[in-house]
């Protein structure tokens, strides 16, 4: 039946699986940047990070685990634990959105400390003691709670300092002051507006302390950058990835200050080809980049053949087995990215 599958590519799921849901009342006005086209270029970066929801969230944890060296922690909306689909789709289905099958914890915590031994990901004592944020909502049917309760089981056998929300009553989405969707929905473009800010709650978990956002104009610039750039074979969308990726830096970055890098992944049917800039604009970070010298990389999945939603490739539908290591096409792709950009 098509009703599973579309639960867990967190798409169309909207209309087949959830009533429609009132709109949020109005919410705050939200200041954007038109996008300037250009390369991406080198900063002063102290530190990277990286936040997801749904698929993107799959795909910042396997960032998170395979440079755990390198990534200093992880906000994850929506999701469960790392290469919990093992390169099958079924199990992805089954047992990684809805909760018929078990995540086989205690296996992929396995497969974890093996290809560590391998160096297929970096060791795991990079993961211990490493600031992580979760998020599910309590309205979420297309990520089921206890898929996101192995997620943090699984964080918090590797060490990693864990912070749980799972009181919200927030449908399947990325919660946002600027979300277009009322809290319990499940619909495009999936932000939610839940009358909370999660953002302030996994930045000070990720940072320690947070500087409020700014509310008025934005003071830094949206670059939109050509994605092949950094794909394998210099061809993006042979990665389902889009031709052009988006990053938000702040002026004072831009001026040659010491800022760190947050890498934030959106879901399916969330890219800038199925909701333009919804995303960048909307998910309250490019507010908080401009008051906490943070630079913020969006890069942008595609539809593809294999990949009819636009989603992150978390069950390996490139078909390749290596999607959740260290040489996986979009774990590299976006890994040239933040090297670019100095993290």
């Amino acid at each position: 039946m098509l009703k599973p599958a579309l639960r867990l590519f967190a798409g169309a799921v909207a209309a087949l699986l959830i009533a429609p849901t009132a709109p949020a009342s109005a919410a705050p006005t939200v200041h954007t940047r038109t996008p300037v086209s250009a390369s991406l270029s080198a900063y002063r970066v102290s530190g990277v990070y990286v936040a997801g929801v749904s698929s993107g969230a799959y795909l910042a944890t396997q960032l998170q685990v395979a440079y755990s060296q390198r990534i200093r922690g992880a906000a994850l909306f929506a999701a469960g634990p790392y290469y919990c689909a093992q390169n099958n789709v079924a199990q992805a289905l089954y047992g990684c959105g809805d909760n018929l099958y078990p995540t086989y914890l205690s296996a992929l915590q396995t497969y974890t400390r093996t290809w560590a031994g391998y160096g297929w990901i970096d060791p795991v004592s990079g993961l211990s003691g490493e600031p992580v944020y979760v998020f599910h909502g309590r309205s979420d049917t297309t990520v089921k709670r206890s898929v996101s309760d192995d997620l943090v089981r699984y964080q918090q056998h590797f060490g990693a300092s864990v912070q749980y929300d799972n009181t919200s009553s927030a449908g399947h989405g990325w919660v946002t002051p600027y979300g277009t969707v009322g809290c319990t929905g499940t619909a495009a473009p999936y932000l939610n507006d839940c009358g909370t800010d999660p953002q302030n709650a996994f930045l000070r978990k990720l940072f320690g302390s947070v500087q409020p956002p700014n509310t008025g104009p934005l003071g830094g610039t949206l670059v939109r950058f050509s994605q092949n750039t950094f794909a394998p074979g210099g061809r993006a969308g042979a990665a389902s990835m889009d031709a052009n990726g988006f990053a938000y830096v702040p002026a004072s970055c831009a001026a040659g200050s010491t800022c760190r890098l947050l890498v934030a992944l959106h879901g399916c049917l969330q890219g800038h080809s199925r909701v333009g800039t919804a995303f960048v604009d909307r998910a309250n970070l490019n507010q908080y980049a401009d008051t906490n010298a943070m630079i913020v990389l969006y890069p942008q999945a595609v539809t593809a053949a294999a990949n009819p939603n636009g989603c992150w490739d978390w069950w390996g539908y490139l078909g390749a087995t290596n999607y959740p290591i260290k040489g996986g096409a979009q774990v590299e792709t976006v890994m040239n990215m933040i090297r670019r950009l100095g993290g």
